[in-house]
């Protein structure tokens, strides 16, 4: 078994296309292939978009603070309860 690691850019049309050499004809071979996002400059691979997710267009900038009914607001917390202390 080899395993052979390789950069690839996928095409306008979102594939990649791969030719491997490998120096035997009309043998059969098993290949797995694994993709993964390459790092941008910081080190990370870059952030899906919320529509690259499944989200709707603008669905974010429009439930956010959508809430303007005056009388919502955030129930009191309770008194805190009193603890025996430690000896």
């Amino acid at each position: 078994m080899r395993v052979l690691q390789m950069a690839a850019k996928a095409d306008s049309d979102g594939i990649i296309r791969l030719t491997i050499p490998i120096g035997m004809a009309n043998e059969e071979f098993e290949v797995a292939i694994v993709v993964s996002a390459k790092p941008t400059a910081n080190g990370t691979a870059k952030p899906k978009t919320p529509e690259e997710l499944g989200w709707p267009p603008g669905f974010f900038e429009n439930v956010i603070g959508s809430i303007d009914d005056e009388t919502f607001c955030e129930p009191t917390d309770p008194p805190p309860s009193k603890v025996e202390p430690l000896e």
